[in-house]
């Protein structure tokens, strides 16, 4: 584990603590043992999750600054990522992760029990009916996203629970300025503002890879998220 320690300090300035590594080694074990079962990740090797789990999740912080005491919310977070190493990084941090895989809810469970983590919520469901609900509709300071869906299809999944002010991150590979650029309109419909696209760089890995932060400039139109599976069938 010394290998992310080295490299989280080197990448974002941040020195790893014994517990935080402590959390990681355990986070990487449980992952590998469920994964020898379940099949959640298609990264089984203890050095591919440190650099492409592990890590890749911790660059968002790259666009992030201090996340104490911020609402976050993770869509399709699947074994927990991005948002379990952020927990990690910020136990203070209020986090709930949208999963709707019933074995990757079975695991996320079993793991904030086995981390200890607190002030971390599981909503095993989709996207779209969550972003309904008052209690989450545009309350969060972060939506992030790994991997879920082309991105104007991510948007109207994420824009609709962050609060004016807030932003999105959505975390892409060589695609994402053709895609950033293809979603400018929905971006605009639901209350977004393209902010940037920050390149990312992991050690060892030649995969082009993109931070696409998104403002949240203006409320998002009531009839947005629309109904289960209307965002992918017909993006705005």
């Amino acid at each position: 584990m010394n290998d992310l320690a080295t490299n989280v300090q080197g990448l974002l300035g941040i020195k790893l603590t014994q517990q935080q590594i402590g959390l990681f080694c355990t986070f990487e074990n449980e992952l590998i043992e469920w994964n020898a079962r379940f099949n959640l990740t298609a990264i089984h090797e203890p050095e591919k999750i440190r650099t492409k789990h592990f890590l890749d999740s911790l660059t968002c912080l790259l666009a992030m600054g201090d996340l104490s005491n911020n609402r976050l919310i993770d869509i399709g977070t699947g074994a927990g990522f991005p948002s379990i190493p952020l927990k990690i990084i910020f136990p203070r941090l209020q986090l709930t992760m949208v999963e709707s895989v019933g074995k990757k809810v079975d695991f996320l469970y079993h793991l904030i029990q086995t981390l200890g983590l607190t002030n971390v919520e599981i909503q095993p469901e989709r996207a779209e009916s969550l972003g309904q609900q008052p209690g989450h509709r545009q309350k969060y300071d972060w939506a992030v996203a790994r991997a879920v869906a082309i991105l104007p299809v991510l948007v109207e999944y994420m824009l609709p629970f962050v609060k004016v002010g807030g932003a999105a991150i959505a975390m892409k590979g060589e695609g994402a300025p053709a895609e950033a650029h293809k979603a400018e309109p929905a971006t605009r419909i639901l209350g977004g503002h393209l902010r940037k696209l920050v390149p990312v760089t992991l050690p060892g890995v030649a995969d082009e890879r993109y931070l696409v932060i998104i403002d949240k400039v203006a409320a998002t139109p009531d009839c947005y998220p629309r109904r289960v599976g209307q965002p992918s069938k017909k993006p705005l």
